[in-house]
């Protein structure tokens, strides 16, 4: 080989080294989700938005990325066993929905984002302040008192009779159950009567409409968690059966049946909650990262559950959803 050609073969080599060193030592960040419901298999509509958000950040899964689902099945007692496996499996941070969860990962030193459902970090204790969380856990927050006094003035602008409103959430979750409070604090300060039905397991919806059958509300507010989401299909039928308007956290429910909601968009507090995630693999502590609030909030309205139970909705109302179902 002449002494040109050794050259410009040495040359190249030592310009191509870096980039197969680089390929062969490409790190695949782990990545956990974690809800107090079921865990979410990777065709779902959360686990898809969180892995197409994490995508706009150059995270492909099967190349340098792995997603794996955690779920209580709204068994609250299992979470802090789930939460040390999370820790044993080596997870580069973790993704959750709802406050236990985030609470029960609180102790493991691995770096969480609360995506949706925590409801206020600080007054829950989850983190020292919302500018410095100070901990392992950071993320979306929520504006309990201003949505519930939203929520509750739609209700009103559907059903301007409305005296009393039952209000359904898990009293086994601090989150929801502060969030209860400030919705019981907002009707109370628009001059309507609450009529509280904390509930902590199945079983305990079918007192719950024993209570509403005695004690009859003029429409339904429910707080969104794992226990509520998995028994929606009996909230709706009960709604309809006793032709009671309804308003729900998250659009989520009315596309399945619901009358309305009001609450933030899944999809923008996934990828925001990817964004910090994103922070997180490139080194940044939860601990710096301050908690968010949504900025997009989505009411969307169901026509033909509307319709089912003789009410007839305001144009002026219809008129503010950003989605109307028909």
């Amino acid at each position: 080989m002449r002494r040109r050609d050794v050259v410009k073969w040495l040359a190249g080599a030592v310009i191509a080294a870096p980039y197969r060193v680089a390929a062969e030592t490409a790190k695949t960040y782990r990545l956990g989700l974690f809800a107090s419901g079921p865990a979410f298999p990777p065709d779902s509509p959360i686990a898809k938005i969180l892995a197409e958000a994490l995508a706009q950040h150059g995270y492909t899964l099967g190349k340098n990325l792995e997603i794996s689902s955690y779920g209580a099945d709204a068994q609250l007692a299992r979470l802090p066993q789930l939460a040390r496996d999370i820790a044993a499996a080596k997870v580069d941070a973790v993704v959750i929905l709802g406050w236990p969860p985030a609470n029960a990962m609180k102790g493991t030193g691995v770096p969480t984002v609360v995506a949706v459902g925590a409801g206020d970090p600080v007054a829950t204790g989850l983190v020292a302040s919302l500018a410095r969380p100070g901990g392992n856990v950071t993320g979306i927050s929520d504006n309990a008192t201003t949505l519930s006094t939203k929520r509750l003035g739609l209700l009103k602008q559907a059903v301007p009779s409305i005296r009393k409103v039952a209000m359904l959430w898990n009293k086994d979750d601090l989150g929801m159950t502060l969030r209860y409070k400030a919705s019981a604090d907002a009707a109370k300060s628009l001059g309507t009567a609450v009529l509280p039905l904390g509930v902590s397991e199945p079983d305990d919806f079918g007192d719950a409409f024993t209570t509403m059958d005695r004690e009859r509300p003029d429409a339904i507010l429910m707080v969104a968690d794992a226990l509520t989401l998995l028994n929606r299909k009996r909230v709706f039928d009960y709604a309809a059966a006793q032709r009671l308007p309804a308003i729900y956290e998250f659009d989520l429910f009315v596309r399945d049946g619901g009358l309305m909601s009001y609450g933030a968009d899944f999809k923008e507090s996934f990828e925001r909650a990817a964004s910090l995630v994103d922070r997180i693999f490139k080194g940044a502590s939860p601990a710096d990262l301050p908690f968010e609030e949504p900025t997009h909030y989505l009411f969307v309205v169901n026509l033909k559950t509307a319709k089912s139970i003789g009410l007839e909705l305001p144009p002026n109302l219809l008129a503010l959803a950003d989605e109307v179902i028909e």
